[in-house]
């Protein structure tokens, strides 16, 4: 590595914003996201914010900082419930070790206003989202650069939606199947000419 110039990439490395290498150890990979939040709250926490400026900053930056990263992987939940905790002390005001009192529950604050709640994202969620939009994309885009690099690495004699998650596949690829699990559970045929299913295995 050393005659031909080249870096040798360590765990936790980034590139483009994202992990360059995401092992085992998924939740220290993705950690860095939960840094920058915190940097964040850190930093309003002492100033005198009303509630509604609290909303606009966690809607508005704060659930903005994991997005770009849970469009291409799936976030370990462990992490999720971290950064949701650290929303909610700064929702309800606490700073430091001094507990505030949560009048509701999180689950509560992430249903809409319409029904009571106050829109925040629940960010497992979110992510699950952000992953079947990537699976769609990979199933209606056939044509595309993404369809035929996984294709021919991983579902080279099949459909994307018949391939299977195999113990080599990379992170990335098991995030994108991880969203098309989400697809399944609404996905279903409109029948054309019927050629194209399967009577007993589809939808």
């Amino acid at each position: 590595m050393a005659a031909l110039g080249i870096h040798e990439i360590v765990n936790f490395e980034q590139y483009l914003g994202l992990p360059s290498l995401v092992g085992r150890k998924k939740k220290e990979g993705f950690n860095f996201i939960k840094e920058k939040v915190w940097k964040k709250l850190q930093g309003w926490e002492g100033k005198l914010l009303s509630q509604a400026g609290r909303e606009v900053l966690i809607k508005a930056v704060t659930q903005a900082i994991p997005t770009y990263a849970m469009g291409c992987f799936k976030i370990p939940l462990g992490l999720c419930h971290e950064i949701e905790t650290m929303i909610k002390k700064f929702w309800w005001g606490q700073k430091g070790e001094k507990r505030k009192i949560h009048w509701l529950k999180w689950e509560d604050l992430t249903k809409s206003k319409l029904e009571g709640g106050m829109g925040f994202r629940a960010i497992a969620m979110y992510n699950d989202s952000l992953l079947a939009k990537q699976a769609w994309r990979i199933l209606k885009n056939p044509d595309s650069l993404q369809h035929k690099v996984f294709k021919a690495r991983f579902f080279p004699n099949c459909t994307f939606m018949e391939a299977k998650c195999s113990s080599s596949g990379s992170h990335a690829w098991k995030s994108i199947l991880h969203g098309r699990e989400v697809l399944l559970r609404g996905c279903q045929w409109r029948i054309g000419n019927g050629k194209a299913m399967s009577i007993w295995q589809d939808h």
